[in-house]
């Protein structure tokens, strides 16, 4: 069956099965919550989301998850990923080096409603965030013997997991839907944004076949039908991701203003979650556990009509 798929897939110039034909043009981990994200050509596909996507999160001397929303320096810290250690980086610090699989105690920590125990990274990774970010803080790394799962709600009763997530193992965005956004602030006189203020995991481009993805497409797709290596990913769109005032944070400066936020006012107001401002759509994982994602990867996609 999964070859049946595969080739149905890879074919799709010739004879086009689905309503979207796109493909994979962006692959992003953030390793840390609310730091900024590492681009990959390539991804393992995890029950979790990406490997490594959400892996730490930074909390305070309470156990409370730290995020850009409140510390809008987190988007300088820059990670990245060696074989076996993850490199951080920030303006006026010395490199922080956290081993992959290295762990200390656990500790209890919370993130939004959810209370669980987490493994601290140690001394050395605290005092590196509290001197970056003025404030305490400490570096956990998640447990994966804990389950932490999607809300039943919008997954439709499908135990889906995460780390530390906001909720969702994968955020997908159109490309089609940022040129949109920036064309709409180039009326107003302001500057273009990039994708990075979303953070999204998988960003999708126009196919070979020249289907031209519409802005927020995303929106309604039933299932992504990814075409890989070793047979077809399935990524599940479940809930419209609600936008706090992170998009309004210039990744590159720290800096906010709020003509992003202000914009999506104006036209992403969404009924279906009580008329919250959306961007993206919350995935999950229903096929395809170790398949390796890959930038150039062909997505298709049928339509749901709610």
């Amino acid at each position: 069956m999964s070859d049946s798929l595969n080739d149905t897939l890879t074919g799709a110039s010739r004879n086009p099965p689905w309503d979207l034909a796109a493909v994979i043009s962006q692959l992003v981990i953030y390793p840390v919550k609310s730091c900024a994200g590492v681009q990959r050509q390539q991804a393992l596909l995890t029950k979790t989301g990406l490997e490594f996507d959400r892996t730490w999160m930074v909390v305070d001397a309470q156990g409370e998850f730290l995020t850009q929303r409140t510390l809008p320096r987190m988007a300088l810290i820059q990670p990245q990923l060696k074989r076996y250690e993850m490199v951080l980086s920030a303006p006026g610090m010395r490199a922080l080096h956290v081993a992959l699989e290295g762990v200390e105690s656990r500790v209890r920590v919370s993130l939004w409603k959810d209370e669980f125990l987490a493994h601290d990274m140690g001394p050395i990774a605290a005092r590196w965030f509290t001197d970056f970010l003025g404030v305490a803080a400490r570096l956990v790394r998640f447990d994966p013997e804990h389950k932490r799962i999607s809300s039943l709600q919008w997954t439709g009763g499908i135990q889906a997991l995460n780390q530390f997530n906001d909720g969702y193992s994968v955020l997908v965005i159109g490309q089609a839907s940022l040129d949109h956004l920036n064309e709409r602030l180039a009326v107003e006189g302001a500057a273009p944004v990039v994708m990075a203020r979303f953070r999204p995991n998988i960003v999708l481009g126009p196919a070979a076949t020249g289907y031209k993805l519409a802005p927020h497409d995303e929106d309604w797709l039933e299932l992504l039908q990814i075409s890989t290596g070793q047979g077809v990913a399935q990524l599940k769109p479940v809930k419209p991701c609600s936008r706090c005032p992170i998009p309004n944070i210039d990744p590159a400066s720290a800096i906010s203003s709020p003509e992003v936020g202000d914009m999506l006012q104006r036209y992403r107001q969404d009924p279906r979650v009580d008329g919250a401002v959306t961007f993206g759509m919350n995935a999950i994982v229903l096929r395809g556990m170790d398949y390796m994602l890959k930038v150039g990867q062909d997505v298709g996609a049928n339509y749901r009509f709610e």
